[in-house]
């Protein structure tokens, strides 16, 4: 993880809130998974010089579904704990300096929607600022407020509300999640193969040059390996 970590993120002032922010735009580290994600995030969140601040979501049953919010089953620790896609993680830690990526759209027209890349230059408690380094906005500074989410997947047997900044750090992404980008620089990390046809592609086809890309294949003990899985469902085919 380090190795790879260090290979997309060489350069020693990368944090610099007054760098040219192509840097961010033009590299990522890719996982099959979100848990995956979230090793890198946190380890390349540790190397960011400054004080870190943790901000913890307040999250609640939707009063809508009444039989849901009166069940003692639902506790406030419970709902801290979900963790489903395009919902912000209940406890967010972030520095100056951070590259983040926004779960929602909340401005269309000035460029905010979901997948856009910012990088944080301020820190508030119920607001923070942040330049746009992705899109059409590159360079512009704007301010993102905690919002009201309700989780989009429709198995939860439930309905909640988080309270919280719309964001993710950004340092790695899921594979899914960067479809449509196009990096100079991808680091892709696989501690386990990609799960759905067509993923290992996704990502593949994500950087601009075979000299911007890197990989990285572990096995299960960590050791580097020089082959992994590709998964194609063949039935897909079969009407071409």
């Amino acid at each position: 993880m380090e190795v790879i970590s260090n290979e997309v993120y060489s350069d020693p002032d990368m944090f610099e809130v007054d760098k040219d922010p192509r840097y961010f735009q033009d590299r990522a580290i890719l996982c099959p998974t979100n848990d995956d994600v979230d090793l890198i995030n946190q380890f390349m969140l540790r190397k960011i010089p400054g004080e870190e601040r943790t901000y913890l979501s307040a999250d609640s049953i939707d009063p809508m579904d009444i039989a849901a919010r009166n069940n003692p089953i639902f506790t406030p620790d419970f709902l801290n704990s979900i963790k489903v896609p395009g919902l912000p993680r209940h406890l967010l830690c972030l520095k100056i300096g951070t590259p983040v990526m926004l779960l929602r759209n909340i401005d269309s027209k000035g460029g905010l929607c979901n997948g856009t890349r910012l990088q944080v230059t301020q820190m508030a408690d119920h607001v923070l600022e942040a330049r746009v380094i992705t899109g059409d906005r590159v360079g512009h500074k704007v301010l993102i407020p905690k919002i009201v989410i309700s989780p989009s997947d429709l198995k939860l047997p439930f309905r909640m509300r988080r309270r919280q900044f719309p964001l993710a750090v950004a340092f790695a992404m899921t594979i899914n999640k960067s479809q449509g980008q196009s990096l100079k620089q991808v680091g892709l990390y696989l501690p386990r193969p990609v799960f759905s046809h067509g993923q290992l592609y996704v990502a593949l086809s994500r950087v601009t040059s075979k000299k911007g890309l890197k990989i990285l294949i572990v096995d299960k003990e960590g050791k580097p390996q020089k082959q992994t899985t590709n998964v194609v469902f063949k039935e897909i085919f079969q009407n071409l």
